[in-house]
This record gives structure tokens, C-alpha cells and sequence, in this order.
């Protein structure tokens, strides 16, 4: 099942990035307005890329170890095309083609060579700047992310420890007063002991009273006989 849902990313992986790669061939082509529109449409494309990626990479580790390391091979061929994307697409988002320098540069355009090299080297080093700037933003998020996550994470956990306190606590009651309830029916059942046991020792000298008394009638009786 892990497996599948791994080659159904690879079909879309392979459907996006053929779709890139055409685009990119077409963004040097282009200017102005119609340019911008194909660079942010696949700008978005190599999210979608990324993301699929991050999938892969999940699926991968879910996939029992004895068929892992094919599927590992595969998920950084895959990482490398990405980033070969990724610098063409930057490379294209500078360049131009022969028809284009012309219609911007005009006749000065073999004299303006250098200083198109200059304008070329200079967004390459924005663009750089730029996308240290976003892949710092994401990881910024994905630690906020995860202190997020482990706030919640420690809230439960003092939530569960308070729980459990006041349980201990109320067992501690009932605890104490069983041993209090114990405590007073030892002292109950030792009076009832004691009363027992004096009412068998009345009842032992009773009998041995009018025993006596008997015995003394009897003897006293056949005396006057």
C-alpha cells in the first residue's frame, strides 16, 4: 500500500516537472507582464514539486526496511532533478533571447553586451538573496511550528499530571477514612468483646452461687434429719 502511494507522487512528479521544464524553456522568450505571469506560475509549480517531495520522503520511511533503500535511491534522483529545475528556472528568469536583448537594447545592443552581463550577474545575486531569504522564512515556520506543537504537547501533559494528582489525592482521602472507619470498629468490636466476656464471668459466679446455695440446703436438710 506504502508503495503505491509512492509511484501515484511519481506520476504527478513526473507530470509537473515535465510541465516545468517547458515552461522554463518559454520564460526567456517572453517579457513584460506575460513573463511575470509564467514565472509565478511556475514558481508555484516547484511548491507543488517540493511538496510532493516531502510526501515521498514520508512515504519512504513508512516502507519496511528491506525494500527502503531502492525507494531511497529513486527519492534523491529525483531531489537532484529538483534542484536542476530550480537553477534553470533562475537562470531563465535572466536570460532573454537574441530577439528580446534587440527589441530592448535596440542598435546599442552588441555595445550593451557587458552591461547586460552586469544587469544578469546582479538579479542572479538578488535571486540568490531572495531564496535564502524564503528557505530561511520556512525553516523560521517549521521551528515555530514545532514550539507550537510542543507547547500543546507539554499543556497536556501537566494537564494529564494535575488529573492524576488529584485523583492520588482523592484516593488519600478514602484511604484515611478507612483506616479512621477501621480504627473505630476495632474499638466497637473490643467492647463488645470485653462485655462478653464480663457477662460470661457474672453469669460463672451466678451459677456458682446458687450452686453453693444448693448444696448447702441439701446438706443443712439431711442434717436436721
Amino acid at each position: 500500500m506504502m508503495s503505491s502511494d509512492f509511484e501515484a507522487y511519481e506520476q504527478d512528479f513526473g507530470t509537473i516537472t515535465a510541465e516545468v521544464t517547458n515552461k522554463i524553456g518559454r520564460i526567456p522568450k517572453l517579457s513584460g507582464e506575460e513573463k511575470t505571469q509564467l514565472v509565478l506560475n511556475v514558481d508555484k509549480q516547484l511548491e507543488e514539486v517540493r511538496e510532493l517531495l516531502e510526501q515521498m520522503d514520508l512515504e519512504v520511511r513508512e516502507i519496511p526496511v528491506q525494500s527502503r533503500a531502492m525507494y531511497n535511491s529513486r527519492l534523491k534522483s529525483y531531489k537532484q532533478e529538483v534542484e536542476k529545475l530550480e537553477k534553470d528556472f533562475k537562470r531563465s528568469r535572466i536570460a532573454y533571447s537574441d530577439e528580446v536583448r534587440n527589441e530592448l537594447l535596440g542598435d546599442d545592443a552588441s555595445s550593451s553586451e557587458s552591461q547586460l552581463i552586469k544587469l544578469r550577474e546582479e538579479r542572479a545575486h538578488l535571486l540568490d538573496n531572495t531564496e535564502r531569504l524564503e528557505r530561511s522564512s520556512r525553516r523560521l515556520e517549521a521551528g515555530y511550528q514545532i514550539a507550537v506543537e510542543t507547547e500543546q504537547v507539554g499543556q497536556e501533559i501537566l494537564a494529564n499530571l494535575h488529573t492524576d494528582r488529584e485523583k492520588i489525592q482523592r484516593a488519600r482521602e478514602r484511604l484515611r477514612e478507612t483506616d479512621a472507619n477501621l480504627g473505630k470498629s476495632s474499638r466497637i468490636l473490643t467492647g463488645m468483646l470485653r462485655r462478653i466476656i464480663q457477662n460470661r464471668v457474672l453469669v460463672f459466679v451466678l451459677g456458682a452461687f446458687i450452686l453453693l446455695t444448693i448444696i448447702l440446703a441439701i446438706y443443712f436438710n439431711l442434717r436436721g434429719h
